[in-house]
């Protein structure tokens, strides 16, 4: 980067990325935990997966972010979906196929998938 015009196109290009979408009361969130147990377990690719996909489907009413220490280090990687007016749904040991999964299931096709839950008992 040699000139303030790279960084403006730089800035331009990233602005979708992970944690720079503007969010608002009526998107969905879906929180990945990266975490150093998340991060180890497999987390980035599931982070990737999911923004790319994203991006790729210009999903505008959903958010892809990061966030660190959720606290059930031996479920990860964990996946949280916060839809407006809805409960919590976390989804557990995750990979980037899961992830997809539940992106074209659940928040594309609005069916939860129960497969990869854990249940507000902490079972899965």
């Amino acid at each position: 980067m040699k000139t303030l015009e790279e960084l403006k196109a730089i800035r331009d290009k990233m602005q979708g990325q992970v944690g720079l979408r503007s969010e608002s009361a009526s998107q969905t969130r879906v929180v990945v935990g990266m975490a150093t147990c998340g991060i180890a377990s497999g987390a980035r690719p599931v982070l990737t997966a999911l923004s790319d996909a994203v991006q790729e489907k210009n999903l505008t009413n959903i958010a892809v972010v990061q966030t660190g220490c959720i606290g059930l280090c031996q479920y990860e990687p964990i996946v949280e979906v916060f839809e407006p007016g809805k409960d919590k749904v976390t989804y557990i040991k995750m990979t980037p196929e899961k992830a997809l999964e539940v992106l074209e299931k659940h928040l594309i096709g609005g069916k939860v998938v129960e497969k990869y839950i854990i249940s507000s008992e902490g079972r899965i």
